[in-house]
């Protein structure tokens, strides 16, 4: 019993982490497919719509280059809702309605939290496609071209858009993170290109045919993980669209970071919840690729635990496993040294397995407040936007 809970950790981690990454990044360089084009001929109404809570040092770049696009604006418009911002967010938007008649506006007087705006604010969209983004997420001009593009087949009901981190620190986490977003891209890519699967879209990014939207449930995190999931399971594709890029600075601060990454964690379960059936009834190819890319991932922190106590017992009877005790032990010592001191230049690669752990310790929490059961669902801005 002891060795086959050692054995299902091990493996469970090796496959999430090594053996299916490995698998689609090397069958997704064979089967490379190109993103659609644009087409003059295609150009149906787009709404971007997004909640905002004090971002006063964004919002005015981000409505401005959401306008600022290849894509007529006689067919676009932005719809944003504040979350009753108490700085100048407010006041920002509604002077800038002045200069962007299609900006639409609407202040919600209490917390509402991100999933509650986006459920009244669709309802009042009219458009036919929806363009899901945050305050933070600055596009370029192809963005909304690029993503709309995708739309044109019939068959697929989301595209996702490759999101650039515009700064690196030396110190902080940044660069950890952004490294580990960008192979992220690269499998969703692959799953994108051979199955029209791509697990989990950008939520700071991506379109959405505007009938496919039921709703969000209520005290929801990760809407975007939500949105995708439920489209997938309704038969439709979720393509990754590398050429649609928009820009965001990557956090340096671990604090912050670890605070997002609980919030994420929270919604991975809330997801798990809903959609775990999938593993089952439509295991080839979104099950599989839903437990290999996500479930096992979110269950690291379980087989971390595990493989203390199953390493150190069955080390007692063999230097296998004894050499295995000895490996865990020297990257965990590592990740708490790399955690300890992550903003210290001199930390340079120890900073990886920091990353690792701080990335699984917050997996813990989450699922610990995800147990207590989820009373709010608000959010604050990042440090990134209070620059």
């Amino acid at each position: 019993m002891i060795e086959a809970l050692f054995y299902i950790s091990i493996l469970g981690i090796l496959h999430t982490y090594l053996v299916y990454p490995l698998s689609m990044l090397i069958l997704g360089k064979m089967f490379y497919q190109k993103s659609s084009t644009p087409n003059e001929d295609y150009q149906p109404t787009v709404e971007i719509i997004f909640a905002a809570y004090n971002e006063e040092a964004v919002i005015r770049e981000k409505i401005i280059h959401s306008f600022t696009t290849k894509y007529p604006n006689n067919k676009l418009s932005v719809r944003i809702g504040s979350d009753a911002s108490s700085d100048q967010t407010d006041n920002i938007i509604s002077k800038l309605q002045k200069d962007y008649p299609n900006l639409h506006f609407k202040r919600f007087p209490g917390r509402t939290g991100k999933a509650g705006i986006l459920n009244q604010l669709i309802k009042e969209s009219k458009a036919e496609l929806i363009v899901f983004t945050d305050a933070n997420i600055i596009f370029n001009k192809n963005t909304i071209p690029n993503l709309v593009a995708d739309m044109q087949d019939p068959k697929v009901g989301i595209s996702g858009g490759r999101i650039v981190y515009s700064s690196f620190a030396s110190t902080g986490i940044s660069l950890q993170e952004s490294t580990y977003l960008n192979l992220e891209n690269k499998i969703k890519k692959a799953e994108s290109d051979l199955f029209g699967k791509a697990m989990g879209v950008e939520g700071g990014c991506y379109i959405i045919r505007k009938e496919l939207f039921t709703g969000i449930p209520p005290l929801f995190f990760m809407e975007d993980f939500y949105i995708s999931m439920a489209t997938m399971q309704k038969r439709y594709d979720v393509l990754f669209n590398s050429d649609a890029t928009c820009h965001e600075d990557a956090s340096v601060y671990s604090s912050e970071e670890y605070k997002r990454k609980v919030r994420i964690s929270i919604g991975n379960f809330q997801n798990l919840n809903a959609f775990k059936k999938l593993i089952i009834t439509r295991f080839f190819p979104l099950g599989y690729i839903f437990l290999s890319h996500k479930v096992l991932r979110w269950f690291t922190p379980f087989f971390l635990l595990i493989l203390i106590p199953t390493s150190l017992w069955l080390s007692l009877s063999s230097t296998l496993y004894g050499a295995i005790a000895v490996f865990y032990g020297v990257f965990i010592v590592l990740g708490a040294v790399g955690i300890l001191f992550s903003q210290k230049k001199w930390m340079g690669v120890l900073k990886y397995p920091g990353h690792f752990i701080h990335m699984n310790v917050a997996l813990l929490k989450g699922f610990y407040i995800y147990l207590k059961g989820v009373k709010s669902n608000a959010w604050e801005p990042t440090k990134r936007n209070q620059q």
